[in-house]
């Protein structure tokens, strides 16, 4: 049975999808607003995401997901304004290096991946807000701007459990993000101002562009129907973006938008907020320069459960290439006892399911990672007394493969260069004529060339250095 913390009840709830066979599952995913490149904190998002795709699918669902890219908005036309670049071209090169970024942390592909500014989507808009309208739920203002009354949807503030009594909201919002103080009636469409240059379309409330909150319901509905089963982002855009969401989507359609709502927490860098003021902001670029790859990246931003807070460090990116060497050393003995002997099918691993089980309690990664090494000391300690047999190894791997397809964290081989294979070969000579004077001159040599050699029982084990 798989449980997540429905946000919207903040309890522990059995999932039910919609889909009458219980099997096809809708999801949501808010994805970049492509103004700048995306940073590990939105990263942090997008792999929970990963992985709460990975495992439903592990558990036999069929999941249906779109991911959405805001490429107009406050933040997006303002950059592109200063860059002097036209917003199509401006938000075209962030969109590209969002998806390499995803390519680089392994993360799958979304079926859907819809632009706000594409045709379809801005009619789709356009209708739910003239919906609105024609129900007197929202209104066009003396700026020309269309709002949406808050007051006209008894259930507002349920997601953020805001206590709208107590804040007595008042006024208008038209800015895209606001504090829960400035609660207000808040902007579908905007009315164009000299600010906006070129970008704009025409509307029955005359030319404008689309606000922030209608355009994911406006993209979510067209691709996935009025209800889905699971609408996931960082806590950030809890208040005011779904809240908003949730008002003008079910507004439209009369029916209950989303069933579970799911929020990753806050990451901090070295325990304070990540800002560029504080020279701690990092990109999977500025992580990818340093040395470190997708899957480091990918296992470092991914071994803390979503909903928990994550402290991103230095020291916790060389955790992270550690553990990974000892899953690839545990990888490569089964390989080596293996050879191309068959699994055998009587055989199956201790607690073979309970890394899966794991991940069924609100995708608790932490439990799931320990249940992984605890199958690797226990392979290790029968492989060192002979006995695990070659067809049990197999067997192992085969386990194996089931989880990293959830996971995504095997080596890809490295290729190490011809120069430093050779000072490895001429290392090995060293340490076996136990010359270790040489054999440290040797390893200097190759650290000085970018990488890192461990020695094991099983040999020297060579990775990339971190710079």
């Amino acid at each position: 049975m798989i449980r997540f913390l429905n946000s919207l009840t903040r309890k522990l709830e059995k999932f039910e999808p919609i889909d009458p066979t219980g099997k096809q599952v809708k999801m949501y995913t808010c994805g970049p607003t492509v103004y700048s490149f995306a940073h590990i904190g939105n990263f942090r998002t997008y792999l929970f995401e990963d992985l709460l795709q990975r495992h439903l699918e592990a558990r036999s669902f069929m999941v249906q997901r779109v991911m959405n890219i805001t490429d107009v908005d406050d933040k997006t036309i303002r950059n592109s304004r200063i860059a002097g670049v036209p917003l199509q071209e401006f938000t075209k090169q962030f969109t590209e290096a969002f998806f390499e970024d995803m390519r680089t942390l392994r993360i799958k592909d979304a079926q859907f991946y819809p632009a706000a500014t594409e045709p379809e989507n801005i009619a789709q808009m356009i209708a739910m807000i003239d919906e609105l309208v024609k129900k007197d739920i929202a209104y066009q203002a003396e700026d020309g701007s269309v709002y949406f009354r808050i007051n006209r949807f008894a259930h507002y503030g349920q997601l953020a459990h805001l206590d709208l009594d107590e804040l007595r909201p008042s006024g208008r919002v038209q800015s895209d993000e606001y504090e829960k103080e400035n609660l207000g009636d808040f902007a579908l469409w905007k009315a164009w101002d000299a600010e906006d240059g070129l970008v704009g379309w025409d509307s029955p409330w005359g030319r404008g562009r689309p606000g922030w909150h209608i355009e994911c319901s406006a993209m979510a509905t067209r691709i996935l129907g009025p209800q889905i089963d699971i609408h996931c982002g960082g806590v950030d855009n809890l208040f005011p973006h779904h809240e908003a969401e949730i008002a003008q989507s079910e507004s439209c359609t009369g029916k209950k938008f989303v069933r579970y709502w799911l929020h990753s927490a806050h990451l901090l860098v070295e325990g304070q907020k990540m800002s560029k003021s504080l020279g701690n902001f990092y990109t999977i670029r500025d992580l990818v320069a340093r040395g470190f790859t997708g899957r480091e990246i990918r296992y470092a931003l991914l071994c803390v459960n979503y909903r928990l807070q994550l402290n991103f460090t230095f020291d916790g990116m060389t955790q992270a290439r550690q553990s990974l060497l000892r899953i690839d050393e545990w990888l490569q003995r089964l390989r080596d006892l293996a050879g191309n002997v068959a699994a055998d099918p009587a055989f199956a691993p201790a607690h073979s399911d309970a890394f899966f089980a794991a991940l069924d309690d609100d995708l608790n990664i932490s439990a799931a990672l320990a249940e992984l090494f605890e199958q690797i000391r226990a392979t290790n300690r029968l492989m060192d007394s002979n006995q695990l047999e070659s067809g049990e190894a197999a067997a192992l791997l085969q386990w194996w493969q089931r989880v990293n397809q959830v996971l995504q964290i095997q080596s890809d081989e490295e290729v190490v260069p011809p120069e430093v294979q050779q000072l490895l070969e001429a290392r090995a000579a060293s340490r076996a004529s136990k010359d270790w004077q040489r054999s440290d001159a040797l390893r200097a040599k190759i650290s000085e060339l970018g990488w890192f050699v461990k020695d094991t029982r099983d040999g020297q084990k060579v990775t990339k250095s971190i710079k």
